[in-house]
């Protein structure tokens, strides 16, 4: 257990950064951090290594030799498997897993989420993208 902070070491820590560090510059971290509503700092750096773990792989396959056979069987494979979970948009080039980035992992989080016809929220996210008609939202 930890014990209750001091009224002097509240004050202290209200005026200390914890994700925007002077020492590690990482305003492009903070900045994805936020756009993807990122809550723990340990996420994005496991989709850091992920994302480079990818790339390393795609690197390694291309230095294989182009008339060997595992090396196209293992493209199709990685291709199919990046292009499965979402990371690629398709399934055409070996280049295209050389570009993989950490955001890549975020992206498909972000149109899960729907909304009851009847919603405030939705009727206000349909109104901001001049989607909505007044017919279907009556209900």
């Amino acid at each position: 257990m930890v014990r209750k902070l001091k009224y002097h070491e509240q004050k202290l820590l209200k005026k200390v950064d914890f994700i925007n560090w002077e020492v590690d510059n990482n305003l492009h971290e903070v900045k994805v951090l936020r756009k993807y509503h990122i809550e723990k700092r340990e996420d994005y750096t496991k989709y850091n290594k992920l994302s480079r773990n990818i790339r390393e792989l795609a690197q390694k396959i291309r230095d294989l030799d182009e008339k060997d056979g595992f090396r196209a069987q293992s493209t199709a494979l990685f291709l199919e498997k990046l292009y499965s979970v979402g990371l690629i948009p398709t399934k055409q080039n070996l280049s295209l897993a050389n570009e993989v980035c950490a955001s890549a992992f975020c992206r498909s989080m972000e149109d899960f989420v729907t909304w009851v016809d009847s919603s405030k929220i939705k009727q206000h996210v349909m109104n901001y993208n001049e989607e909505r008609d007044d017919f279907d939202l009556t209900v």
